[in-house]
């Protein structure tokens, strides 16, 4: 055989290794899924809680200030009512001790019966009283999607709700939005 019929068929042998190979990968390329599919979409929320103030207005009581501090009024009042029924009592000298005994005991009385006169003399006014309360939300964050591509199942977590099925790139799923994809 002569050298340049050897040259020949080496080089067409090394021709047909590298069309072979190039024609088994275009023919897997060709075979590769263009599209995976989604088996199950599942929301994803997270929640959010957001501060607000409430505010209600509130009857509130408070002891109204009192005029008459030592009580002199029921005092004096108590000793007048006292004296006069310690007068109505016996005669002589006895009528004089129950006088003034009854005086005694009607200014003590009259000026405990201000005191508590004086304890449940109250103003009412409104108020109005705020705090801070938190409100509670859900937010929807993105889905995790199940899909199945070559038999497989995977999972993904996306931003936007899939189709039925999801592009698929170099036999990887793409999980940019289309329209993002298109620009």
């Amino acid at each position: 055989m002569n050298t340049s019929m050897i040259k020949g068929m080496a080089v067409g042998g090394v021709a047909m290794v590298v069309l072979g190979a190039g024609a088994v990968t275009g023919y897997q390329a060709l075979t590769k899924p263009k599209v995976a599919e989604v088996v199950a979409v599942k929301d994803v929320m997270e929640t959010v809680s957001t501060p607000r103030e409430q505010c209600e207005d509130v009857q509130v009581q408070r002891q109204a200030p009192v005029k008459d501090r030592h009580r002199v009024a029921g005092t004096a009042i108590g000793a007048v009512a006292g004296g006069l029924l310690g007068s109505a009592i016996g005669g002589g000298d006895g009528k004089k001790l129950a006088t003034v005994a009854g005086a005694a005991a009607g200014g003590y009385a009259g000026n405990q019966v201000q005191k508590n006169m004086q304890r449940k003399d109250v103003t009412t006014s409104v108020e109005r009283r705020c705090h801070t309360v938190q409100e509670k939300s859900q937010k929807l964050v993105g889905y995790d999607v199940t899909y199945r591509l070559d038999g497989k199942n995977g999972q993904v977590r996306l931003d936007h709700k899939p189709g039925p099925t999801l592009p698929v790139k170099d036999g990887k799923v793409v999980t940019t939005k289309p329209e993002a994809a298109k620009t």
